[in-house]
């Protein structure tokens, strides 16, 4: 491997080890020490690259510095890139998940849990508010935002979000794009490899249909349907980790009652608390999702790698393979156009999320107190979320 390659791979990991702050606060650490520092990418390539992770399902941060690692190196720097900068905070989810049920049988424990569940809606009600800001610009984004929220409260079914997300996509997309965008749109589709669409098809059919044909008594039942739940959530999420939380609250607590409300707080507490990706946190909602359903040690540790593989895989199939051909991607309006609607549909998707994970709060005054205290820091200070996470341990820890 040539010098240059393993000082890339020196400073991803630096990087992975220092990223704290969410997609936002990553591109600004890839700015400075990827563009500015050592010039393995240049400025706008970099910004390219984070355009087209921000219309393409999946990880944001992650297709970017894994797009920046295929420019630089190739695809086998890509990959180890990827590995790098998943593993860490993944490791460390996938300990938590084994180590909750051990945690939680002490009494002390609970008492830390009922500080740092409110902080988990504090931030959570901090996401839904920078996303409604930034993306409910249009009476139509606004409609689109109110009737996603609307008919997610009323089904609370994983299966609603695929239609809302596509339904979202074309309107915006039929109401903002200029009709003389069809040859472009032809031409693009034209120099698609059907090989490599229907491998990525494919997996998701091949694991749904595996998932419904094994017996449920099975030991294999639960990974293989977990790789699709998965799997399929990480074809839906546009918006980076924000967006995962009211996804994966609806699937695994409402719906397939994987875990409780208590337990995916605490899980998605932890993970604001590490450096890395938000995505990270399905390694734990993983690995808790099969220790709550008779797993043992070896059953978690499966089930997190089944997880963190599902939720990744779809996003790096998608960098990697539309990369070479941004060029002709960018200049389709249609196509940015489509992420708007996307987007205002995420925001009711949030703001459902929030409102689920309020209700087990129930008359608790002091954690309401928590909830808006932890959003107005995050709205009107510069103090950073580990910060409030690690204060609501100490609360808990202490008093």
């Amino acid at each position: 491997m040539r010098k240059r390659n393993l000082l890339f791979i020196r400073d991803v990991i630096v990087y992975t080890l220092t990223s704290f702050g969410g997609p936002q606060a990553h591109l600004a650490m890839l700015l400075r020490e990827f563009s500015e520092k050592r010039k393995y990418i240049k400025e706008d390539e970099l910004m390219e690259l984070n355009a087209l992770s921000q219309i393409l399902p999946g990880p944001s941060s992650t297709q970017t510095l894994v797009g920046v690692a295929w420019k630089f190196g190739g695809l086998w720097l890509a990959l180890i890139t990827f590995l790098i900068w998943i593993l860490p905070s993944a490791a460390i989810m996938c300990t938590a998940a084994i180590g909750f049920n051990l945690l939680a049988s002490h009494g002390k424990y609970a008492e830390i849990l009922r500080f740092i569940q409110p902080v988990a809606i504090g931030i959570v009600a901090f996401a839904t508010y920078t996303f409604a800001y930034k993306f409910l610009k249009t009476r139509v984004n606004t409609m689109l935002a109110i009737g996603s929220l609307i008919t997610t409260l009323i089904l609370q079914n994983a299966y609603a979000f695929p239609i809302l997300v596509m339904l979202g996509g074309i309107i915006s997309s039929a109401l903002e794009s200029p009709p003389q965008e069809t040859e472009l749109r032809v031409s693009l589709f034209a120099n698609v490899n059907p090989r490599k669409v229907s491998y990525f098809i494919g997996i998701l059919l091949f694991f749904g249909a595996l998932g419904a044909i094994v017996n449920r008594t099975s030991p294999f039942s639960l990974p293989i349907r977990l790789f699709e739940n998965f799997y399929r959530n990480g074809i839906l999420i546009f918006g980076g980790g924000q967006v995962l939380v009211p996804l994966m609250y609806t699937e695994f607590v409402e719906v397939k009652h994987y875990l409780t409300a208590p337990e995916f707080l605490s899980g998605y507490a932890l993970q604001q608390a590490l450096p890395g990706p938000t995505f990270s946190f399905t390694s734990f909602l993983g690995g808790m999702a099969m220790g709550n359903n008779g797993a043992g040690f070896y059953g978690q540790i499966i089930g997190s790698l089944v997880a963190v593989i599902g939720i990744n895989l779809p996003g790096l199939i998608l960098i990697l393979f539309i990369v070479p051909f941004w060029n002709d991607l960018r200049k389709i309006t249609s196509i940015k156009n489509s992420l708007s609607g996307i987007n205002a549909v995420a925001v009711g998707f949030m703001a459902t999320a929030l409102i689920l994970l309020t209700q087990p709060l129930g008359l608790n005054y002091l954690s309401y107190i928590i909830v808006i205290a932890t959003f107005l820091l995050l709205r009107f200070t510069r103090i950073k979320t580990p910060v409030i996470i690690i204060a609501g341990v100490l609360l808990g820890w202490f008093f």
